[in-house]
């Protein structure tokens, strides 16, 4: 299970325990998040899916299903592209593998869709291009990173109480790190060999479930089934994009739903 942006593998802390009641639960640091390494090179989606198929090799598992959030439904999505024979099933919570849709994304944003709130209809994700940029994150966010986290919380979700402080500490601890910045920024510095890799691939034929917030659910809804034979798409719609901390209950009822084996 990969996290995604500004978080860590402790960001799976309000669905793990009860997960594990069921299933044995790895959660993942990828390559450049958190106590991970953060080489200078890697940081496409597919050689960080390689990092995972290779993790299940050292636990001695020859299948697995997958969840990621945001960056690490990237890495999940890739996964299941290139190690089909070794996925069960695969769940992306407001993240899929990096398109060519990428590229209309705005430079500005809709009149009027640029508020305190991010527009679900109309998102606007300014710093997608801003991490392209090299050097210069680290050397503005090291040390306050916490001032981008804030913005974020309370940028993508609905409820940003239900992030608490200690969430938060443990983030801008990891995060103010100009190594971890650097490392972080470079999982958007690849989309462009993302992009070239997605049009190598097939549509997936493992089950597919997406989980979409209310900034990503059309999105998803959209795009998921072009690229998957088997693709199921449910929708929290009253919650933001960090979903496991607002509706956890919601996530693991989906999440629960679609594991369990069919009836028969």
């Amino acid at each position: 299970m990969p996290a995604g942006l500004a978080q860590t593998w402790f960001s799976y802390h309000p669905i793990a325990a009860e997960l594990a009641r069921h299933y044995r639960v790895i959660i993942v640091d990828i390559r450049g998040m958190g106590s991970s390494d953060k080489p200078a090179t890697g940081y496409d989606k597919k050689t960080m899916a390689r990092d995972i198929y290779e993790l299940l090799g050292h636990l001695g598992l020859e299948k697995a299903s997958l969840l990621g959030h945001d960056i690490g439904g990237m890495v999940a999505s890739s996964f299941g592209f290139n190690y089909p024979q070794a996925t069960e099933k695969l769940i992306l919570a407001d993240g899929a593998h990096p398109s060519e849709g990428m590229r209309q994304m705005p430079l500005l944003p809709a009149p009027g869709a640029f508020t305190g709130k991010m527009n679900g209809q109309q998102p606007y994700v300014w710093w997608m291009a801003f991490n392209q940029v090299k050097e210069l994150p680290e050397q503005l966010l090291a040390g306050r990173f916490e001032f981008l986290l804030n913005y974020l919380f309370r940028y993508v979700m609905l409820d940003e109480s239900k992030m608490t402080d200690f969430d938060r500490a443990v983030y801008a601890a990891v995060y103010n790190q100009p190594e971890n910045i650097r490392a972080a920024n470079a999982w958007y510095q690849a989309l462009e060999q993302d992009i070239a890799d997605a049009n190598t691939y097939g549509r997936l034929s493992m089950p597919v479930l997406g989980i979409g917030s209310h900034v990503s659910y059309s999105y998803l809804q959209m795009s998921l089934p072009y690229v998957a034979e088997n693709v199921e798409v449910v929708g929290i719609l009253d919650s933001g994009h960090y979903m496991f901390e607002e509706k956890p209950e919601q996530v693991l009822a989906a999440v629960l739903s679609f594991l369990q084996p069919a009836a028969g």
